[in-house]
This record gives structure tokens, C-alpha cells and sequence, in this order.
């Protein structure tokens, strides 16, 4: 799950620092990379609200809450890079302000995937039911429980600052990351046994929904093609889930990378920081904006028209 506090900002470890060009220029690399990625996601939204084919549809209800949420976290992944290097340390309120809803998409983001996998089995495994069983309605209570059980995941740890914690803590300076701010032992236990259970979870539901869909297919021929359709977009989950969990050896491999490389420490941090927190907002669009070719049809025209009207403003 893809966590923002693993803040980059380089001279957090070690007193390592980039020289001012260095810094402006990756700066300027991770918000060129997060505008263009949120355009491409908003385009998505747009589409998805322009047409009821879309909006009517639980897969791609699922699919644009997804987006929304990649947006949400991308913001606040580049925010607090961002501020890393301008600020360095920040209000405290104003941190927990930004974690909460790092945590939040976080969370969010493996429970999204395990409902999107679920609907795939559905519309395989049982197609005669599927129009029953995921209705919009269904959709939306399902999405409204994803971001309980993600607040069931945060609150806990702002109920243990407030009881551990001095309150001029909270009108402090801090440089902001998960860990700074949550520092507790009972903030790291509890947030190791959450991720187990959450990911442990999610991998049993992707295995299970991947193998049955599977054995649908060789039972019955004529539904072959959807189904490898399926398997295919459940791969691209476990993917995207594997990239979701590259967050949490973040500190070992930090460690690894002082060690193996020191002279070169701050570009691969760099790197690690572009691979795990920026590549993986662009798998949603590329798993439903391209493989879906009900969606890129649309997604296409709206691309091409902005294109267009790009061109007629510098001609």
C-alpha cells in the first residue's frame, strides 16, 4: 500500500543534501510527472461522467473510485515531497491533516482491487447473476465500507497521539512522515498487524477469484475469452498490488542503497521514490483507459479534442 510518509526528502538520512540545480530539478520532474498523471486520470472522470454506460455500470464505479483515489494519494505524495524540500518541516495539525489522508488511500487502494477482482469472478463465474448481485446500489455501500474500514485503520493511532503525546507537540514543527508523527511502539505494532491482515486478505481473494475463473475456463469453452479477459485484469491487480507493497521494505532498501552505493545515494533513492509512489498512479488508466475498449473509445475522442484545441490556441 503505497504510503506517502516514506518521504523522500534527501537530507533527512545521513545529512546527505542535493546541490540547489539538483533539487529544483527533480522537484520539477515529480510535479511535471503528477500533472500530467492527474490530467490523464481526470480525463477518466470526465468520461466516466459523461456517459451512463459508465456511471451505470459497478465496474467502472469501482474502476473511477480507484482513480480518484490514485489522485488523492498522488496529491499528497508530491505535496509532501515538495514541502521536504521548501519547508523541510511543517506544522504538526497540518501533517496529521496530510498523513490521514495518505493513510486513507493507502489503505483504500489493495480493498478497491479485492472488489474489482470479486466483480470479474461474478460476471465469469455466475453471468446469469451478475446484474443481481452487483447493482449500483451494492457498489456504492461497498465503496462507503472500503473507507470505514480505512478509518478503522487511522483513527486508532490519533486516539494513541493524543494520549501519549504532549499537546505543543501539535503546534510543533516536524519534519512530515508517517513515522516522525506516530512514533509510538504501539503505532508501529498496530500498523504491521493491519497491513497483515488487510493484505493477507486481498492475496487470498485474488488467488481464489484468479483459480476459479481459471477452472471456469476449461469447464466451459464458449466463455473462454472472458474469462482469460478476466484473468489477465486479475494479474494486472496483483501487480499493482505488488507495487503497493514495495512501501514497506522502503526502509530496508534505504539501507541497502547506503550501503551498496553511497556516492550514488540520492539519485537511486530518487528513482525508488519515482518507481513505488509515481509509476504505479499510471497502472489504473492503463489496465481500464487502454484495455478496455469501451472506455478508450471514449477516453480517445475527449484526448484528441483537448489536443486539438491545444493546437488551434499555438497553432
Amino acid at each position: 500500500m503505497n504510503s506517502p510518509s516514506f518521504n523522500l526528502n534527501v537530507s533527512s538520512s545521513l545529512n546527505y543534501r542535493d546541490s540547489p540545480s539538483t533539487a529544483l530539478a527533480k522537484n520539477m520532474i515529480v510535479v511535471a510527472l503528477g500533472i500530467a498523471i492527474n490530467y490523464i486520470n481526470g480525463t477518466l472522470i470526465h468520461t466516466f461522467r459523461k456517459h451512463e454506460i459508465f456511471y451505470m455500470n459497478p465496474r467502472y464505479v469501482l474502476f473511477i473510485h480507484l482513480v480518484v483515489n490514485d489522485m488523492i494519494q498522488l496529491t499528497t505524495s508530491i505535496s509532501l515531497f515538495v514541502f521536504s524540500y521548501v519547508f523541510y518541516t511543517i506544522n504538526a495539525s497540518f501533517c496529521c491533516f496530510i498523513v490521514i489522508f495518505a493513510v486513507f488511500t493507502t489503505v483504500n487502494t489493495p480493498l478497491n482491487l479485492a472488489l474489482m477482482a470479486v466483480e470479474c469472478y461474478v460476471a465469469v463465474c455466475f453471468p446469469l447473476r451478475h446484474a443481481e448481485l452487483c447493482t449500483i446500489k451494492r457498489t456504492y455501500f461497498l465503496i462507503g465500507c472500503i473507507w470505514v474500514l480505512s478509518a478503522a485503520s487511522i483513527l486508532p493511532d490519533i486516539f494513541i497521539i493524543l494520549a501519549t503525546e504532549p499537546l505543543w507537540l501539535f503546534y510543533s514543527t516536524i519534519f512530515c512522515s508517517r513515522d516522525n508523527l506516530f512514533r509510538h511502539p504501539i503505532h508501529l505494532q498496530k500498523r504491521d498487524v493491519s497491513h497483515i491482515i488487510f493484505l493477507s486478505g486481498v492475496w487470498f481473494t485474488l488467488f481464489f477469484t484468479y483459480f476459479r475463473i481459471f477452472f471456469v475456463a476449461h469447464a466451459a469453452n464458449s466463455a473462454e475469452k472472458n474469462a482469460k479477459k478476466a484473468r489477465n485484469t486479475i494479474l494486472l491487480h496483483g501487480f499493482q498490488l505488488l507495487l503497493c507493497m514495495l512501501t514497506y521494505v522502503a526502509p530496508l532498501a534505504q539501507k541497502i542503497l547506503i550501503f551498496m552505493a553511497p556516492a550514488y545515494y540520492l539519485q537511486m533513492l530518487f528513482l525508488w521514490y519515482i518507481f513505488v509512489q509515481i509509476l504505479p498512479r499510471l497502472v489504473s488508466p492503463i489496465v481500464y483507459g487502454l484495455r478496455d475498449k469501451t472506455f478508450e473509445k471514449h477516453l480517445r475522442k475527449y484526448l484528441l479534442c483537448t489536443i486539438r484545441a491545444a493546437n488551434k490556441l499555438h497553432p
